[in-house]
């Protein structure tokens, strides 16, 4: 799998965010994000996501040996993204928002719901409505749900907010443990979250 940005670039109105970003993120290798808080870290994460539509340039999704295109559209099937703004649906419990995730994206071989819960410490909340938990517990099952997800990329955005030092061990043990041969980018300005990655991206270099 490789991701792809030739000249790419996303404004706001009239302010550009970052431009002329050329940059190709390929399998099996770790890419950090840095800059200061608001200087387009996330934009960022989130136009190679496909969550939002650049405004120039191009963003190009290769996978296979040859490699064949994926279209911008069906990218979500190939990575799992944990971030802060994304929300959980409260009114489930633990066991049924695993559920309901399992209907879009396998977990890893081997891996099962009991296992995934027990993998970050929740398992005695099984039954617990999200709405229930603290911050830190719900970030905990995004890690889950991302790093457990079996894709070949994996995105992910301060991936240690919310999260204690027992809970930014227990993030770092899951890369290690289920990081695998994935391309892995995050966006962060925590050298916690990032240690995994040789390769560092300055958003400032692309203003």
């Amino acid at each position: 799998m490789t991701i792809s940005l030739n000249q790419t670039g996303k404004r706001f109105n009239y302010d550009w965010i970052f431009r002329r970003v050329t940059l190709t993120f390929s399998e099996g290798q770790r890419y950090a994000i840095l800059g200061p808080n608001g200087s387009g870290k996330s934009t960022l994460l989130q136009v190679i996501s496909g969550a939002i539509q650049h405004n120039e340039g191009t963003v190009l999704y290769n996978t296979g040996t040859p490699e064949k295109p994926i279209a911008p559209d069906a990218f979500f099937r190939y990575c799992a993204i944990a971030a802060p703004y994304l929300e959980l649906i409260e009114e489930l419990t633990l066991t049924e928002i695993i559920t309901f995730h399992l209907q879009f994206k396998n977990f890893l071989p081997g891996i099962t719901p009991a296992m995934a819960m027990q993998l970050v410490g929740l398992e005695k909340a099984a039954h617990k409505q999200l709405r229930n938990f603290s911050s830190g517990m719900k970030q905990r099952i995004k890690l889950a749900l991302a790093i457990l997800s079996d894709v070949p990329v994996l995105l992910l955005d301060e991936p240690c907010t919310n999260l204690d030092a027992a809970g930014t061990a227990l993030y770092q043990q899951l890369i290690k443990d289920y990081g695998g041969n994935r391309l892995i980018i995050v966006s962060s300005n925590d050298e916690q979250e990032y240690f995994m990655c040789e390769h560092r991206i300055h958003i400032t270099d692309y203003k």
